[in-house]
């Protein structure tokens, strides 16, 4: 089937739906294999928030499937309605989250806090959508704030897998393997130059994290990390019927105000980093604009809150989430947007390359072979993405900055956010503008954060 042509330099054909512009496969983008053939195997990341489930609320296996299930459909839910992102978790805000409810005893009143923690959070998010004020909050927080909320949530994603107890503790050598191969194959210059040479490099290239996905699968057995996957056939078996009795407001009925009231400064405290992850989005794009002009991206921060709040509220009710419904998943929309850099042949529309990366991990889902071959590694698949995410925070977070007074505030609200979370860092940041900038605390200023001299010797 023919996808519709776009002119060049306009915007991938669609329907108009009010703020939403729908496409669809093979109508409105191209199917893009190298995508789908990740998202395939990628669904192992998707998977890792079945061991965050039954950790903090005690879900079995199969109920946490359900969730992860539910949670896959509603993803598409963004290509489709005009979003370019690649959504996923609120990853760095998982600590948040955990905290939140581990103030509640295992059983009943911890899932009635989460039901409530999500069900605020999507309903804050869908007001600031519809509102029009996700936008202006966008370009309304000063530039060295911007950078600190990035850079901190890269710190975050990074500490969370070196801690004591974290996931390099349990996989050592898978980890540290995994990703020396991850970081070659998206962000090396040597492989870069490869790429040109080559076709079948440029093929390797194109499926981004996948490599070191299956690459886990051997080295952590070979190590002793984890055992051999035992590859089961057929169809996954999700239980929904447990999920809705036992974990939702279908069988247990809403949650009391009073979860609601307690969970108000954990939702304000999250959406700061929900709000990060947002700047991201936009940064990330903004790259990818200045090199694709045969293609407009349309990224609308109104549109995304709408979607992604909807899909917060509509979780908390059907199957609520620790990880929470966030506006991207920052490691693999890096590696879609730079294979999209590559020009035209490499993928039509960054539509194509999301859209058939979502359609590949909700097909992985489903399918018990790939469930059962990286069940044993789904510690190491969530470890690969939040380290590619801390990388790619870092970088954008400092190139948020507009000036070496910019950086210092960031570098102080990035490590607050660590250690003291999200409420406390943007205090900070705004103390810091308002006393290094004074009545121009907003705009900041605008020096040279290198000099001529110091760009040269970082380009050396």
């Amino acid at each position: 089937m023919k996808w519709k042509q776009r002119k060049d330099g306009a915007e991938t054909p669609y329907m108009a739906a009010g703020p939403f512009k729908i496409r669809l496969p093979f109508i409105h983008y191209r199917f893009e294999w190298p995508d789908y053939l990740q998202g395939l195997l990628m669904c192992a990341v998707d998977l890792g928030a079945i061991t965050l489930l039954a950790d903090h609320l005690g879900m079995p296996f199969e109920v946490g499937l359900a969730v992860v299930i539910l949670n896959g459909f509603l993803y598409l839910l963004h290509h489709l309605l005009g979003d370019p992102v690649i959504p996923g978790w609120i990853t760095p805000a998982i600590p948040l989250i955990v905290l939140f409810v581990e103030q509640f005893p295992e059983g009943q009143d911890r899932v009635y806090a989460l039901i409530a923690f999500q069900l605020t959070l999507g309903l804050l998010s869908v007001l600031l959508g519809v509102t029009g004020l996700a936008k202006r909050v966008v370009n309304f927080v000063p530039n060295a704030i911007k950078s600190g909320i990035i850079l901190g949530a890269g710190i975050g994603a990074i500490t969370s897998i070196f801690e004591k107890g974290g996931k390099f503790d349990l996989f050592p050598y898978t980890i540290a393997i995994c990703i020396g191969l991850c970081f070659y194959l998206v962000f090396s210059k040597h492989f870069e130059g490869l790429k040109q040479k080559g076709k079948g490099w440029a093929l390797l290239g194109n499926l981004g994290i996948l490599p070191a996905i299956l690459l886990a699968v051997f080295v952590a057995p070979i190590f002793g990390e984890a055992k051999w996957p035992d590859i089961q056939w057929g169809f996954s078996k999700p239980d929904f019927g447990t999920l809705w009795s036992e974990y939702t407001v279908f069988g247990l009925g809403l949650p009391s105000l009073s979860f609601f009231l307690t969970a108000i400064p954990a939702v304000f405290a999250t959406y700061l980093v929900v709000f990060g992850d947002v700047l991201k989005t936009k940064a990330l794009l903004s790259e990818s604009d200045q090199v694709r002009l045969d293609e407009k991206v349309d990224y609308n921060a109104d549109r995304a809150h709408m979607i992604f709040g909807g899909r917060n509220m509509l979780m908390s009710m059907i199957g609520p989430d620790i990880t929470m419904c966030g506006p991207m998943w920052a490691a693999m929309q890096v590696v879609v947007v730079e294979r999209f850099k590559k020009g035209k042949k490499a993928m039509n529309s960054f539509f194509g390359g999301a859209g058939s990366f979502r359609w590949g991990t909700n097909t992985g889902l489903l399918l018990l072979p790939i469930v059962s071959l990286v069940q044993p590694i789904l510690g190491v698949a969530v470890a690969l993405t939040l380290l590619v995410q801390g990388y790619v925070s870092v970088r954008i977070g400092v190139m948020q900055a507009r000036s070496q007074r910019d950086l210092g505030i960031a570098g102080v609200v990035g490590a607050i956010l660590v250690i003291k979370g999200a409420a406390m860092a943007f205090a900070a940041g705004i103390l810091l503008c308002v006393l290094l900038y004074g009545k121009d605390w907003m705009r900041g200023e605008k020096e040279k954060l290198f000099t001529a001299n110091e760009k040269g010797d970082n380009a050396a």
